[in-house]
Formats: structure tokens, sequence, C-alpha cells
């Protein structure tokens, strides 16, 4: 479910296929996000699940497989 809703606000901010949206493809590199389109992401996330991930853990975000992983696990606290 996470990685169903990361894909879709992916694919809305980026304009990005989510079809063609994998966890091993990285932000910037794959997806050509910067810093404020990844937040961008994270807080449509957080608004539709109704969570709050910790910041810090944020910045270390480089895959999708990372933020779907923080999604997980802030979900589960």
């Amino acid at each position: 479910m996470e990685f169903e809703v990361l894909k879709k606000h992916i694919s809305e901010v980026l304009g990005v296929d989510a079809n063609e949206i994998t966890e091993d493809m990285e932000f910037d590199k794959d997806l050509g996000a910067d810093s404020l389109d990844t937040f961008q992401i994270l807080m449509d996330v957080e608004e539709e699940l109704g969570m709050t991930v910790d910041e810090e853990k944020a910045e270390s975000i480089k895959t999708v497989g990372d933020a779907v992983r923080l999604i997980k696990e802030t979900m589960e606290a």
C-alpha cells in the first residue's frame, strides 16, 4: 500500500508514469527530483496517510525503496 501511495505522488509531482517507477530508482538521478520535489512528495504522502515522517531520517532518502521503508517504519511506530 505504501509503495502505491508513494508512486501516485511521485507521478503527480514529477510527471513520471507511475507504472515505470521501481523501488531501486533514485529520486535525483533516475526521476529528476530535487530536494524540494522530494519534500513535496513526502508531504503529500504524509497528508494522505495521516502520519509524520522524521525530518532527519527523510534527509537520508536516496531511492524510492528508502522512502517506502521510512513510510512503513513511521506507520508501524
